[in-house]
């Protein structure tokens, strides 16, 4: 089983080390990054399951990075800053952060918040984590697509929630409110952007036509549904 990759982004080398202990101690893989450049980069080869993002950026403007991820990456995103005023809590969340925790925090607190994110969008059977479909086998405790063919196609958590939500509602109609309410996040522009870069990134691994899929259909203003048949083990 692979664990969670959690990354953090914060220019003070004393947080990053406080955190990364902190969330290793619990299970959790991390990566650390000083700079908005370095973690930008790593995106291109990494997939992170939720991403710790300081605001208070040397190289770049924090809400603009929240922001892009939010639209781009596909992972949660917790927000941790010594801004404490409300306003500034607000923004992040509108423009697609999950979470937003204020400094000084407690290292408990923010593993216990990256976990919550983590258990969004499991099926209601918690023995259950593998999904067979149309050809294809999902494995939710290493977060892998396996098709007709034994080939394997990675998968984030992020991407799995939206999986796991098609796929405990087959052949429904799932509107973008329902979306919402089932992985949290702040209504909005953001998070409708977030869960189409989603959505297409799971049709690209499960190789469906990008201009007639077959398995996950878009039904305009009205949200999305998904057409297989599904065996939970």
């Amino acid at each position: 089983m692979t664990k969670p990759l959690v990354t953090i982004l914060d220019d003070e080398p004393e947080i990053r080390r406080m955190l990364s202990d902190a969330l290793e101690e619990a299970g959790f893989r991390t990566a650390t990054y000083s700079r908005a450049t370095e973690f930008e980069a790593s995106l291109t080869h990494t997939t992170p399951d939720v991403c710790l993002v300081d605001l208070g950026l040397p190289d770049k403007d924090g809400l603009a990075l929240v922001h892009r991820l939010a639209l781009e990456s596909g992972a949660s995103i917790i927000i941790i800053s010594g801004r404490a005023q409300v306003q500034d809590r607000v923004t992040g969340l509108e423009l697609g952060a999950d979470d937003y925790i204020i400094k000084p925090f407690d290292p408990a607190e923010v593993v216990a918040r990256v976990r919550v994110r983590l258990r969004k969008g499991k099926p209601f059977d918690k023995a259950a984590n593998t999904a067979f479909f149309e050809g294809w086998t999902a494995q939710f405790d290493s977060y892998v697509l396996v098709d007709i063919n034994g080939e394997q196609t990675p998968f984030s958590h992020a991407e799995g929630e939206v999986l796991r939500l098609f796929l405990n509602s087959p052949k429904r109609l799932i509107s973008r409110a329902q979306m919402q309410e089932s992985l949290g996040g702040t209504a909005g522009e953001s998070f409708d952007r977030a869960m189409d870069v989603r959505i297409s990134r799971l049709r690209t691994k499960l190789k469906e036509d990008p201009k007639n899929p077959r398995l996950i259909k878009t039904i305009y203003g009205a949200g999305y549904i998904f057409l297989g048949d599904v065996v939970w083990e």
